[in-house]
C-alpha cells in the first residue's frame, strides 16, 4: 500500500483552506455573478475544485463510482476564455448554494477516506490544479466591484516608495548559449506540456533588466495607447485598481497588460517581446554549461527572492527583492507578475498527453495561446519551477501579466 508523504498531504490541506478563505472574501449573493464575461459564474468554481479532486483521485485514480453523475459533468471542466464566444447561462441554470455545498462536502469526504491508498500522481495533479485556480479566482475576484468583497484590516493596497532610484532604462547583455527547456520525465511530477527536457541554442541578445513599469507605459498611453485593464481614469487622473481599493498609479510597479498591448509597446520602441527560449537563457543561464534551478540559484523559493506564494494581493516595485536576480543581473524573472513571451503555446519534442487529462494542454495548441513564464504574487511556490508553463490568449486582459523587451 502506498503511503503519501506528510508534506504532500499538508500542502493539499493548506491549499483547501486557502481556497475556502478565498471564497469567503465575497459577500453573500455574489457567487452567482460573473466578474469576467469570458468565464463561468463563481458558483461553478465552488463546485469545480472538489469535483476535480474526486474525479482524478477517486474515480480515475482508484476506480470508484460517481457520487453524482449530473454534478460531475456540470462541474468537471471549465471553459477557454474567448471574448468572441461568451457564455450565456443565467443564475437560475445553476443549483442552489446549499446543494453545491453538500456536493462539495461529499466529494471531500470521499477524497479524505481514500487518502491512504490514493495514487501520489493523482494527488499532485489535484493539488496543483487547485493552486492554479487560487490564482485564477484571485484575478477574477480582483475584477469585482469593491462593494462585493469583504475587506479585512491590512488588506488595502498601498503604493510603497521605490527602495532605490534605479535605472529603468538599464539593459543586460546575454551572451549566446544554450537554454534548457522542459523537464526530465524522471524528475517527478509535471504537466504534460513540460516534457521532455531539451536544449535550445540562443543567439546573443540584450534584455531589459526590469519589467516595463506603469510609469514607462504611462508615457505610451499619453501618445495614444489605451489604458490597461488594471488602470482607471477619473477627472484626468489615473488610478491603479488594487484588489481591495484604488490608489494613485504606482509608477514603479510593473504594468499588467495583454500580450497585444505588450507587442504594441515593444514595436513602438523598436524592440520585441522576449521569447520563451530567451526568457530561459536570461533567467536560468550562466556563462558556463550549467543552468540554475531558479534565477537566484538553487535555493528553495522564499519571500526574499520575489513576490510570489501569496505574499501580496498586488505588485511591488520592480526594484524589490534584488536577491532574486538572475546570474546576468536580470530582475524579477520569477514573481511580481507572469511574463508574456512571443512564443506560441506548442508541444515540446516528445510530447505525450496525460492519459487521465488528455485535453489539458493539447486543446490549446492552436496558435491562439502564448506561453507565459515566471510567477505572480498569487502563484504558489511549487509552481515557480523552471519547466512550468502558463498560457493565455493574446487579448486576455485579466491576468497578473507583465512583460519586458529584448533587442537582438
Amino acid at each position: 500500500m502506498q503511503v503519501l508523504s506528510g508534506r504532500l498531504l499538508q500542502e493539499y490541506e493548506l491549499a483547501r483552506q486557502e481556497s475556502d478563505r478565498l471564497f469567503d472574501i465575497l459577500k453573500p449573493g455574489t457567487l452567482y455573478e460573473r466578474p469576467i464575461a469570458e468565464r463561468h459564474r463563481v458558483i461553478f468554481y465552488l463546485g469545480h475544485l472538489d469535483c476535480f479532486d474526486f474525479i482524478h483521485i477517486c474515480q480515475e485514480g482508484m476506480g470508484q463510482k460517481s457520487l453524482n453523475g449530473t454534478f460531475d459533468s456540470l462541474f468537471q471542466a471549465g471553459i477557454d476564455p474567448d471574448s468572441s464566444q461568451l457564455p450565456s447561462d443565467t443564475p437560475s441554470d445553476w443549483p442552489s448554494l446549499g446543494t453545491v455545498q453538500d456536493y462539495v462536502q461529499s466529494c471531500r469526504r470521499r477524497v479524505d477516506q481514500s487518502m491512504d491508498e490514493a495514487p501520489e500522481d493523482a494527488l499532485q495533479l489535484a493539488l496543483e490544479h487547485r493552486l492554479m485556480h487560487l490564482e485564477t479566482l484571485a484575478y477574477m475576484f480582483h475584477n469585482f466591484p469593491y462593494d462585493r468583497k469583504r475587506i479585512a484590516d491590512g488588506q488595502s493596497s498601498e503604493a510603497p516608495s521605490a527602495t532605490k532610484p534605479g535605472q529603468l532604462s538599464e539593459w543586460r547583455q546575454i551572451p549566446a548559449g544554450n537554454a534548457l527547456l522542459g523537464r526530465k520525465k524522471a524528475d517527478g511530477f509535471g504537466w504534460d506540456n513540460e516534457f521532455d527536457q531539451h536544449s535550445v541554442s540562443v543567439p546573443a541578445f540584450s534584455i531589459q533588466r526590469f519589467p516595463v513599469t506603469n510609469g514607462q507605459y504611462l508615457e505610451f498611453v499619453k501618445q495614444g495607447a489605451p489604458i490597461p485593464n488594471f488602470w482607471i481614469e477619473r477627472n484626468g487622473n489615473i488610478f491603479y485598481r488594487g484588489m481591495f481599493n484604488e490608489i494613485a498609479l504606482p509608477l514603479d510597479w510593473p504594468v499588467y497588460v495583454t500580450k497585444r498591448e505588450a507587442e504594441a509597446y515593444a514595436q513602438a520602441h523598436g524592440f520585441s517581446v522576449v521569447s520563451e527560449a530567451q526568457y530561459h537563457r536570461a533567467a536560468y543561464g550562466t556563462n558556463g554549461p550549467k543552468s540554475r534551478t531558479y534565477p537566484w540559484g538553487d535555493s528553495v523559493p522564499q519571500a526574499s527572492f520575489g513576490n510570489f506564494d501569496f505574499r501580496r494581493w498586488d505588485p511591488e516595485a520592480v526594484f524589490a527583492a534584488p536577491q532574486g536576480n538572475s546570474f546576468f543581473g536580470v530582475a524579477q524573472l520569477v514573481g511580481n507578475g507572469w511574463e508574456w513571451t512571443s512564443t506560441p503555446f506548442q508541444p515540446f519534442p516528445g510530447f505525450v498527453p496525460r492519459a487521465s487529462y488528455p485535453g489539458y494542454s493539447a486543446n490549446f495548441f492552436d496558435g491562439e495561446h502564448f506561453v507565459m513564464k515566471g510567477a505572480a504574487s498569487r502563484t504558489a511556490a511549487r509552481l515557480t519551477r523552471s519547466s512550468f508553463r502558463n498560457w493565455f490568449r493574446r487579448d486576455y486582459p485579466y491576468m497578473y501579466a507583465k512583460f519586458r523587451c529584448v533587442q537582438n
